[in-house]
């Protein structure tokens, strides 16, 4: 017996796991269009995730690796900081007043 729900605007199947044990390859397949909830006695107990590509599989690895999500936390913390130290200098040297301080080049005499 398999069931919809609502997932934030996705339709997510909910199938028993008896029927995912019967026919895993096609479930599979299946979990390439879509997550899986896989039900145990009517009450969701896993998610059957399918890959369309080896590069679907690499991106749902960086997705969900701690250490990958850590370093990407990290770097926007320094751009924040940066941009907020650097950010008076960068604006004040795109700025008109500044450029015309700044000599173009030199006069030849």
């Amino acid at each position: 017996m398999v069931s919809e729900t609502r997932k934030v605007g996705a339709k997510v199947k909910e199938i028993p796991l008896a029927e995912v044990k019967d026919d895993l390859s096609r479930y599979l397949r299946e979990a390439a269009k879509g997550e899986i909830v896989i039900t145990r006695h009517g009450k969701p107990a896993g998610v059957l995730i399918g890959f369309k590509s080896e590069a679907d599989w690499f991106d749902y690895r960086l997705e969900n690796d701690p250490r990958f999500l850590d370093r990407v936390a990290r770097a926007r913390d320094s751009l924040r900081a940066g941009s907020r130290t650097e950010g008076r200098a960068r604006r004040a040297s795109r700025s008109p007043c500044a450029s015309s301080l700044t000599p173009t080049s030199s006069p030849q005499h």
